[in-house]
């Protein structure tokens, strides 16, 4: 499987379609990611809009240009009804959307049987770890809480039968991120050991994934924005002392690339 980065033209095509259409991205995730993931997004060009304010599940899923519900959003203000109803809205209207199952298969059946709900609508793009992809396979992934007890190469034949199962693009992130379609799977390396320690970094994935959703098809923008995360990732380590550094140089890589 040969490696993909931001070197590859598409990458580089999507990012700078991002940049000139700035597509609005609405969005649903919780109180501690979304501070990074509206900030990943404005700094990649596009416009973000977060929150279950009433009315904007529906009105914002089918009027946006794309749109992410991270399934920790009902740690917040959130409820299930605002998650389902964002996923019908948007696929009605044909929006395209990112369902990231965050802590799905950790041990709360309830929870769970609302991620089923919301992946029954046909998301765009499934992204998650990998103890996620495995627990949406029907499989024990052993997630402790919102953190992977597996690596992303423990899946990567399950990633691509995943994706035939469910019909659309699964990503699974790790020291490398695998994405599938089900017919084609590409491996993107890269990124840095401080993204784990920073809180909200894999649910701002999501987000970009929406944003390159906007200007391309589903497959081409999952790649695009793990091969952008991965860069942006690498060169903000190289210039941080510490996790709290580098989550300001990443912001500051992903408004530089």
């Amino acid at each position: 499987m040969e490696p993909l980065t931001l070197a590859d033209a598409t990458v580089a095509a999507n990012a700078a379609a991002v940049r000139e259409q700035g597509p609005f991205v609405y969005g649903l995730t919780n109180f501690v990611a979304a501070p990074l993931s509206a900030n990943a997004l404005l700094a990649i060009g596009a416009g973000p809009a977060f929150g279950a304010a009433p009315g904007w599940p529906s009105a914002f899923a089918a009027g946006a240009s794309a749109m992410v519900i991270n399934g920790a959003a009902l740690t917040s203000a959130a409820t299930p009804d605002d998650l389902t109803t964002a996923a019908a809205a948007a696929t009605a209207a044909g929006t395209p959307w990112v369902l990231d199952p965050v802590a799905v298969g950790a041990g709360a059946p309830a929870y769970d049987e609302v991620m089923a709900a919301v992946l029954a609508a046909g998301p765009s793009i499934v992204r998650g770890n990998a103890s996620e992809v495995v627990a949406l396979a029907g499989g024990d992934g052993g997630g402790s809480g919102v953190d992977s007890t597996m690596d992303s190469s423990d899946v990567v034949d399950l990633v691509a039968d995943l994706a035939r199962r469910l019909g659309t693009v699964v990503a699974v992130s790790g020291a490398t991120d695998y994405i599938s379609d089900g017919t084609r799977t590409v491996a993107v390396p890269g990124g840095s050991a401080y993204m784990p320690q920073v809180t909200g970094t894999g649910c701002s994935l999501g987000a970009v994934c929406a944003a390159f959703a906007a200007v391309t098809n589903p497959f081409d923008a999952a790649v695009a924005a793990h091969a952008v995360y991965a860069e942006a990732g690498a060169r903000a380590e190289k210039v941080a002392s510490g996790s709290g550094s580098f989550a300001v140089a990443f912001v500051d890589a992903l408004n530089n690339l």
